[in-house]
């Protein structure tokens, strides 16, 4: 371990390099994400080349010491991209965006301590995989970038954290449910649905662990009961729909995107003909619903959709996210791409106000998170 302190960086300069990294960090988020769904608009590329060349020259100027290779590195890379010598793939944005994450959260970290430990061992085996990266072959390239993530990050090396036989009367009494046959007769039903995938198995009660999650913070607006079912049954409908459609990662077809959007009606006839879960049956209804008027099956916009939907569209939002297929990869996604895309939707597809409550439950998550890899930046501390 290194400890790395500056008798040039007083408070007054501090200050004013955290600011310009945080705008320049802000600058390659947003080409990040855009970047996801246009991989290959030159002027994302551009906006993300210029933000990671001004934070490695803000940090060069005050020689900050222990982040440079690996700037320099990642500076390298981009250089290629925009040069199209390589060609920029989301997982290499996930990768970029874990580093660069790190890198402000290091200068942070030094403003607020005055000093920093750092492991120069794991910098140099982060700098030399990205440095390697320039010369490998496609396939070489996407192990060595999910290699690299797996080293950031080990959490996304797993496909799932839910067990479908893990037992029902235990997982539901956690919520005081245990009582709800009816409940347990829902979960059953989704048990064979999520078994289709592997990327499936207990999503329903991850979905479930964060709706009451922020239903809770938010002083419970919505009945829970209600709120457990609608997340248990709201996907039902994607037993009717084949696997490889699920999976498929190449554009949809119009007909494709009609069957897919088609399980919202089949979810709801489950619940049409119980009076009890009318309620449940209006969430999973609104589910895909966006508070812009985007959304389906019906474009409603913000005040026509319920809150049980809006909690439900941020949980299922963040568990296809974090549980997404990382393209060539088998793993999942770090949980700051799904912390940022879902800010990134706020007051579009996802409702504003819900967002915020997100973040609050998010907070004790990441910062548990961090805190099981060692320290609050992945490739620097300890």
């Amino acid at each position: 371990m290194v400890l790395f302190e500056s008798d040039i960086l007083e408070p007054t300069l501090t200050q004013q390099l955290v600011d310009a990294i945080a705008i320049h960090y802000q600058s390659s988020e947003q080409a990040l994400l855009q970047l996801d769904s246009q991989p290959h608009k030159p002027e994302l590329i551009q906006q993300l080349y210029r933000a990671v060349h001004n934070i490695k020259s803000d940090l060069g100027i005050v020689a900050f010491t222990p982040l440079m290779p690996l700037l320099s590195a990642l500076d390298d890379l981009l250089l290629q991209v925009r040069q199209q010598r390589m060609a920029y793939s989301p997982l290499l944005g996930d990768l970029m965006l874990l580093l660069l994450d790190d890198a402000k959260t290091f200068v942070e970290d030094y403003q607020r301590d005055g000093s920093v430990a750092y492991d120069m061992d794991f910098i140099s085996q982060i700098t030399a995989n990205i440095e390697r990266l320039k010369d490998s072959s496609h396939s070489e390239r996407e192990q060595l970038i999910a290699k690299t993530i797996r080293l950031l990050d080990p959490a996304v090396a797993q496909l799932s954290d839910g067990n479908t036989d893990s037992d029902t009367d235990d997982f539901l009494s956690a919520y005081a449910f245990s009582e709800q046959e009816e409940l347990a007769f829902y979960r059953a039903l989704m048990m064979p649905v999520e078994a289709r995938s592997k990327f499936w198995a207990g999503r329903s009660d991850r979905i479930l662990t964060m709706a009451l999650s922020l239903n809770h913070l938010a002083g419970q607006p919505v009945d829970a009961m209600s709120l457990a079912v609608a997340v248990y049954v709201h996907d039902f409908g994607m037993a009717a729909i084949p696997v490889e459609l699920l999976h498929k990662e190449q554009r949809l077809e119009n007909d494709e995107i009609a069957l897919l959007r088609a399980h919202v009606q089949s979810s709801m006839q489950l619940l049409k003909n119980m009076p009890r879960w009318q309620a449940a049956k209006t969430m999973v209804a609104q589910h895909h619903e966006a508070v812009d008027g985007t959304g389906y099956p019906n474009g409603l916009r913000e005040e026509k959709i319920c809150d049980g939907a809006k909690i439900l569209a941020i949980a299922d939002t963040f568990d296809a996210l974090t549980h997404q297929r990382a393209y060539s990869s088998e793993q999942k996604r770090p949980i700051i791409r799904a912390v940022k895309t879902i800010n990134d939707c706020a007051g579009k597809q996802l409702s504003e106000y819900w967002v915020g409550i997100f973040n609050q439950a998010i907070s004790s998550i990441m910062s548990a998170h961090r805190q099981q890899l060692g320290g609050s930046a992945r490739p620097v501390h300890t």
